[in-house]
């Protein structure tokens, strides 16, 4: 009897290993499936600031084309145009309302 027992603990212990960590993965699961939620609800810093600097360069690129559009339609409206020169007014408006949503970056002395 005791040679079954030497032979069966050795084999069992073999057996159960595996199930062991299959335990351990199915306890773990739901703590990890959590985690996972999480880190794709939140947004790191970093994330952050890149979408403020997407957010800041559309806003100047859009404060680049409008003063364009602006110059064009002034030259045009000094020459007579009048239809420039209501274009110009709504592009000036515009300009306005962008303006202060550009942080001013100070002087380099």
């Amino acid at each position: 009897m005791r040679r079954l027992a030497l032979f069966f603990a050795p084999a069992s212990a073999l057996l159960l290993g595996g199930c062991l960590n299959t335990v351990a993965d199915v306890v773990t699961a739901p703590v990890k499936v959590a985690a996972k939620g999480v880190d794709l609800a939140t947004t790191s810093q970093s994330e952050a600031d890149e979408k403020r600097g997407r957010e800041l360069r559309k806003r100047e690129e859009r404060l680049g084309k409008l003063e364009r559009e602006y110059e064009k339609q002034l030259d045009e409206c000094n020459e007579g145009d009048r239809r420039a020169c209501d274009e110009a007014t709504q592009t000036y408006a515009e300009i306005q309302q962008i303006l202060p949503t550009i942080p001013v970056e100070p002087d380099k002395d």
